[in-house]
């Protein structure tokens, strides 16, 4: 039953999520991923605590598996906000 529940959840949010990313305009998309970026920290932090905690190897492998998901998320979205933002510099600086 709590499978039943949990996969109905995991559905729901993902049809949320591309409803949501999807009507995001262009010009928003550096100040979400900033504060996508924090809640992956976030969420690293929990895999960080997942991975560590020895209860069973099926968790410690999902923990390393999410530990490294999230740390790619991380970097990943700290290399796109930069690159957005010399983009947005770089057009600043042209102008003058």
């Amino acid at each position: 039953m709590t499978l039943l529940i949990a996969l109905t959840l995991f559905v729901l949010a993902v049809f949320l999520g591309l409803e949501l990313i999807t009507k995001v305009p262009a010009t928003l998309h550096t100040p979400l991923m900033s504060g996508s970026n924090a809640v992956s920290g976030i969420t690293l932090i929990g895999a960080l605590v997942s991975a560590g905690s020895d209860h069973t190897m099926l968790t410690t492998t999902l923990g390393f598996m999410a530990v490294t998901l999230a740390t790619i998320n991380v970097v990943g979205g700290f290399l796109v906000t930069n690159r957005m933002l010399s983009m947005f510099a770089g057009r600043k600086k042209s102008r003058s």
